[in-house]
């Protein structure tokens, strides 16, 4: 039996790193124990815990337990396992892995059983399923987020295993399993039980030999992808050039995908430069469509072209402030009354284009003001452009 296998946990407390989920309190927890548990869908970094999770539960509510994966999931077999339980008391805790590849057809046929609570229903995937599966089935359970494990609750899962297993290894090698395994317990495990196949102990270059890199770590030493892409983003802020290549050069070495990178510099685009050079984020969706579909080696010559552009440009950070602020006040209870002028029946409207382009009228039945130009890049030009169209100019 693999050491993954042998210590998957069996039951809620022996599942680490998921605190916020399954800690004393917590509300997963409670509706889990309470056997108030709706259709749930779970998305987080492989080797996480998800299908675990999924496991325990089914083990404590003593539902049937059919483990199935979207991408080979065929609806002819769901039919078949609904139908076996159609007149049965106990329901089946059906889970299905990748949940975000379920086609818009397969989620179709899920929706009455969903609805009809003919088995609990139980996705995973790495990606959050919000963007992947439709409303519909939104609506009829909940998304939880499980988190990477730290790098403290994992070594000190793999020191209780060392001990069990009365495994010999240096403190490097221990150093190196947690840093390069980014949370992911299962890989960690895997490669303990490699090395250790090599030999007595447990040594450094043992597990170098099998993994030469981390694990979408950005580095095999103790630096996390986290580290490094906060690096890249604060230096093209910073609009350090050479700093920003070189810690994307660490990224791509250390194995990072390119479209985690890519859509971290889109979200840049927005966020730190915006309309003081809206070019920045065409050239950034551009780059995330390409990597999607050369990958590397290749990829790293546009994500090389996209940061120096992106350290290069202007930088303002007033579209990021501007919707923070406008839900910030929504959020706080400022709902006030469309004008009847702009609802839907258009009562006394007055269209722009009859007046010229612009023409006086309320479009808030409150004045608030969310956002303020930085005059820097094409934001100056923009201020500008309103101005003309208002006739301040």
């Amino acid at each position: 039996m693999s050491l993954a296998l042998k210590y998957r946990p069996k039951t809620l407390n022996e599942i680490i790193g998921q605190e916020h989920l399954l800690g004393e309190g917590a509300v997963l927890r409670i509706l889990i124990e309470k056997e108030a548990l709706l259709h749930s869908f779970f998305y987080g970094p492989a080797g996480c815990g998800k299908t675990t999770l999924a496991r325990v539960i089914a083990t404590i509510l003593k539902r049937p337990f059919y483990e199935l994966n979207a991408t080979t999931l065929k609806i002819e077999e769901l039919r078949k396992i609904f139908k076996s339980y159609s007149n049965a008391l106990d329901k089946p805790l059906i889970f299905i892995d990748e949940i975000h590849r379920l086609s818009k057809n397969q989620q179709e046929v899920l929706l009455p059983f969903m609805e009809n609570n003919s088995a609990l229903i139980i996705g995973a995937s790495t990606e959050n399923p919000y963007y992947s599966l439709t409303s519909a089935m939104r609506s009829r359970s909940h998304l939880f987020e499980l988190k990477h494990v730290n790098n403290s609750v994992l070594r000190q899962h793999l020191e209780h295993i060392i001990k069990k297993e009365l495994i010999h290894i240096s403190q490097e090698a221990k150093d190196f399993l947690v840093s390069s395994s980014s949370g992911d317990v299962r890989a960690m495990l895997n490669l303990l039980e490699s090395a250790k196949a090599l030999g007595a102990d447990v040594s450094l270059k043992q597990l170098q030999a099998i993994r030469p890199y981390a694990l979408q770590a950005g580095s095999s030493q103790a630096d996390s992808h986290y580290d490094l892409s906060s690096a890249m983003i604060k230096s093209i802020r910073g609009s350090d050039i050479d700093a920003s290549l070189y810690y994307l050069a660490q990224l791509i070495n250390g194995g990072e995908p390119a479209d985690f990178i890519a859509r971290r510099l889109a979200i840049l685009a927005s966020e730190d430069i915006g309309n003081a050079n809206p070019h920045a984020l065409n050239l950034a969706s551009s780059t995330l469509n390409i990597v999607k579909m050369i990958g590397y080696p290749e990829a790293r010559i546009t994500l090389s072209q996209l940061v120096i552009y992106l350290a290069s440009s202007p930088k303002s950070n007033r579209a990021y402030l501007a919707i923070n602020k406008a839900l910030s006040a929504i959020q706080n209870g400022e709902i006030y009354p469309i004008p009847q002028t702009i609802k839907q029946d258009k009562v006394n409207y007055l269209y722009p284009h009859h007046y010229g382009g612009w023409v006086e009228q309320e479009y808030m039945s409150r004045k608030m003001n969310f956002y303020e130009s930085s005059n820097i890049g094409f934001e100056k030009t923009l201020s500008e452009w309103v101005r003309k169209i208002k006739g301040n100019l």
